[in-house]
């Protein structure tokens, strides 16, 4: 009897063993959480930064001395690369520094375009409007039916109809009908205009209300200085690149929205049908077509054909570069002279400065 006992003792002990052993199989593996990386903003009130290295990215550091010395040879006096706010690449060529102030030339049109969207929001204009109500009639030679046309809007998308073979002097005589607005897209200084507009409209003088709405809350240096009949912006590298950061992150700064996302979305698509490739002031990639300034023709493909397509950007005269990704959170800033020869906004260096791009990043 006593050997029986211990026998059904036994089974009931490996019964038991035998389902605590596939519960545990059963129960579900533990998962991790990932937690995306923040989008950084340098604080407002001083010029510290969070950095970010190459290897972390998983970039091409020996590709990077090549892009170096491109842009060294092709005249660059600074280039900085943010990825997701953090600084990756700041580079200074040529005695240019940190603290070195250098103009934006046209790349600053995206600066007017901004501070007319903020204008708007605030309830001081409506794009829509023509631009006489603001700053009278007469601010241009045509007769006044066709000057009546011209809507803020047709100024920030280059469609004024003005003849933009005149130069840059934007007094009356000088502007000039060669069309009826918005039937023909001319890259023209007449743009500047807006900064009459937001300064009658607001009742403050343009540079206060620059300074007040954009610069001072997001923490960048830098002034408007009159140079013939423009006023262009001239700031520090990491100046522009707090825009271009702004940018990115479609008109918010850490949290603040400083120009609508509503607007912003518009200045950075296409905005009208003639070149596919601009918006309010802005350059677009991956449009099936672009327009050049001081031509009427049409050129097919993309703006910058070894950029990603959905790249927006400013584009100043002797290369001064804001290149924005949102696929990428990238900013990317070049300032510095002509790299080859002297241009307005496009020209051969931004294809291949992508290229070298590049070859670091992917």
């Amino acid at each position: 009897m006593k050997i029986k006992k211990l026998f059904s003792i036994s089974i009931v002990c490996f019964i038991v063993i035998t389902c605590s052993s596939e519960d545990s199989i059963e129960q579900p593996a533990p998962t991790e959480t990932v937690v995306a990386e923040a989008m950084y903003f340098p604080p407002s009130n001083n010029d510290t930064w969070e950095t970010k290295s190459i290897s972390s990215l998983g970039w091409h550091q020996d590709k990077v001395q090549d892009l170096l010395d491109y842009l060294q040879t092709k005249n660059s006096k600074s280039f900085m690369v943010l990825q997701n706010g953090r600084i990756v690449m700041e580079n200074y060529f040529a005695g240019h520094t940190s603290t070195t102030p250098w103009y934006w030339a046209s790349a600053g049109k995206t600066l007017t375009s901004t501070m007319t969207g903020i204008a708007e929001q605030e309830g001081f204009l409506n794009i829509n409007n023509k631009v006489s109500t603001y700053i009278g009639t007469g601010w241009t030679s045509e007769p006044l039916a066709k000057e009546n046309l011209i809507t803020c809007k047709n100024l920030l998308t280059m469609t004024s109809g003005l003849d933009d073979s005149l130069g840059d002097d934007v007094t009356p005589t000088n502007l000039q009908y060669k069309a009826d607005a918005g039937t023909r897209w001319a890259y023209h200084n007449v743009y500047v205009k807006l900064q009459d507009v937001v300064a009658a409209a607001t009742g403050q003088s343009w540079s206060q209300y620059f300074n007040t709405k954009l610069r001072d809350k997001i923490g960048m240096t830098g002034s408007w200085i009159q140079s013939g009949d423009n006023s262009v912006y001239w700031s520090t590298t990491r100046s522009m690149a707090r825009f271009g950061l702004m940018a990115l992150n479609k008109g918010n700064w850490n949290g603040t929205q400083i120009i609508n996302t509503d607007y912003f979305q518009s200045a950075t698509n296409t905005s009208q049908n003639i070149n596919l490739a601009y918006g309010y002031l802005w350059w677009l990639n991956g449009k099936a077509s672009y327009h050049l300034p001081q031509t009427q023709l049409q050129f097919n493909g993309k703006l910058i054909p070894s950029a990603p397509d959905d790249l927006f950007c400013a584009l100043g005269k002797n290369d001064q570069k804001i290149y924005v990704v949102p696929s990428k959170k990238l900013v990317i800033i070049r300032m510095g002279d002509a790299a080859d020869n002297v241009n307005l906004a496009l020209s051969d260096f931004d294809n291949v400065l992508w290229q070298k791009i590049n070859a670091v990043i992917n």
